[in-house]
């Protein structure tokens, strides 16, 4: 079953409405400049009331290793995502089994240099020079679908309703990941967006490839 992350979470409203549509994971992102932020005060005080079966995804851009750490263990976050130019040596700062890295694929360089990270899953978006994610543009499926082929990948990049089954069965992620494609306004859900996503990644159609199968939100 292809999983869920619903991510730029601001409210405890929208969390727990994620969670009853079917999410398997809610991103809370630590980047000020982004119309999503969250501060770690308030990202806790949602997460503390939110079901264990959810996993809570904290995302950082080129923060400082120690303060992911303090705001990671504060929040009581399951996974950390690393959305800037964050480098393998610096992803060598945590543990494997709760990181994911996201990346913009250009080029087969891109796609060679993956297996440089140690990562649990790699979020590949769309690449925009002047926006680290969130922007609605779409990634390069066809780049995508090499990436999920050398690791567990998590598809982000201007998915909606309308596009996401293509997208799944032609890339064949383990995961896919939405942030404005779900939204009325930056940092606000749509209900109906929301729930519509979730219809169509779980809706009929061709089964997961059983080569791609296997969790990645699951703790541990």
């Amino acid at each position: 079953m292809t999983e869920i992350k619903i991510c730029g979470i601001t409210s405890l409203e929208d969390a727990r409405m994620a969670a009853v549509a079917g999410a398997n994971a809610l991103g809370f992102v630590f980047y000020p400049e982004s119309p999503r932020y969250v501060t770690p005060e308030r990202s806790r005080g949602i997460t503390s009331l939110l079901p264990a079966s959810i996993s809570k995804v904290g995302v950082f851009v080129d923060c400082d290793a120690s303060e992911v750490k303090s705001i990671f263990r504060y929040c009581r976050l399951d996974f950390i995502q690393l959305h800037g130019r964050e480098s393998p040596d610096y992803c060598r700062r945590f543990a494997p089994s709760a990181l994911l890295k996201a990346v913009a694929l250009r080029s087969e360089a891109d796609l060679v240099a993956l297996g440089e990270y140690p990562v649990k899953a790699i979020v590949v978006d769309a690449c925009d020079p002047g926006s680290p994610g969130g922007t609605g543009k779409t990634a390069d499926w066809d780049l995508a679908k090499r990436a999920g082929e050398k690791c567990a990948l998590i598809l982000a990049g201007g998915l909606h309703s309308g596009n996401v089954r293509a997208a799944i069965e032609f890339v064949r992620p383990r995961a896919v990941d939405i942030a404005s494609g779900a939204e009325a306004r930056p940092g606000k859900k749509d209900p109906e967006k929301l729930r519509a996503f979730v219809a169509a990644v779980r809706g009929p159609g061709p089964a997961d490839s059983p080569a791609r199968t296997g969790r990645i939100f699951q703790r541990g």
